[in-house]
C-alpha cells in the first residue's frame, strides 16, 4: 500500500497569514503536524504543509509511492510539476519558495508522487486537516510562525482511517 498523505492549507488575504496541516499514514503508523506563518501567500502555505508531510519519510524500498490528497487548488495547480519530480529539480519550475521546494525534491527521489483533490468531508481525513489548517492560520495570526505535532489522541479520532486498517 502506498504512503497516504492528506493535506490542507488555509489563508487569510486580509491579514496575509496562513496555516497548513497534514496527516500521514504508512506502514501502520499515523502522524501529523500543523503550522502557520505571517506575511505569507496561499501557495507558500500549501507547499509548507507538503514539505513538512514529506519530511522523514521511510526508506524508498518500503514506501516508494506516495499518494497525496489535498483540499485546495494551490497544490493542484502544481500537480504536473510534482508528478514529474524524481529527486531532480524541475526544468521549468518554481521561481518562488525555493526553500520549500528543496526538501520536496529531495523527498521525491526514487518515489512516485501522486496528487488528487478531495472535498472537505467529515468521513475522510480532509475535514480533520482543514480544521487544523484553520487553527494554524489563526494561531499564526495572533502568535506568529510555528510548527507543532498533532497529538496522537487527536489523530486516533480521525474518521475514515478505519478503511486503511490503522485503528
Amino acid at each position: 500500500m502506498p504512503l497516504q498523505i492528506w493535506t490542507s492549507s488555509a489563508y487569510s488575504t486580509v491579514y496575509r497569514c496562513g496555516g497548513w496541516a497534514f496527516v500521514r499514514l504508512g506502514q501502520g503508523q499515523i502522524g501529523g503536524a500543523a503550522g502557520g506563518d505571517r506575511h505569507t501567500t496561499a501557495e507558500r502555505m500549501a507547499l509548507a504543509g507538503l514539505a513538512a508531510a514529506l519530511r522523514d519519510l521511510p526508506d524508498v524500498e518500503s514506501a516508494g509511492a506516495v499518494h497525496i490528497v489535498t483540499t485546495g487548488p494551490e497544490l493542484m495547480a502544481l500537480a504536473s510539476l510534482l508528478a514529474g519530480l524524481d529527486g531532480q529539480a524541475p526544468s521549468t519550475g518554481p521561481g518562488d519558495n525555493l526553500d520549500l521546494w528543496a526538501p520536496i525534491v529531495t523527498a521525491a527521489k526514487g518515489r512516485r508522487l501522486g496528487l488528487s483533490r478531495a472535498p472537505i468531508d467529515a468521513e475522510i481525513p480532509t475535514a480533520f486537516t482543514a480544521a487544523w489548517a484553520e487553527l494554524g492560520r489563526d494561531k499564526a495570526k495572533t502568535s506568529g510562525p510555528f510548527v507543532s505535532a498533532i497529538p496522537k489522541t487527536n489523530l486516533s479520532k480521525i474518521k475514515g482511517l478505519a478503511t486503511h486498517n490503522v485503528l
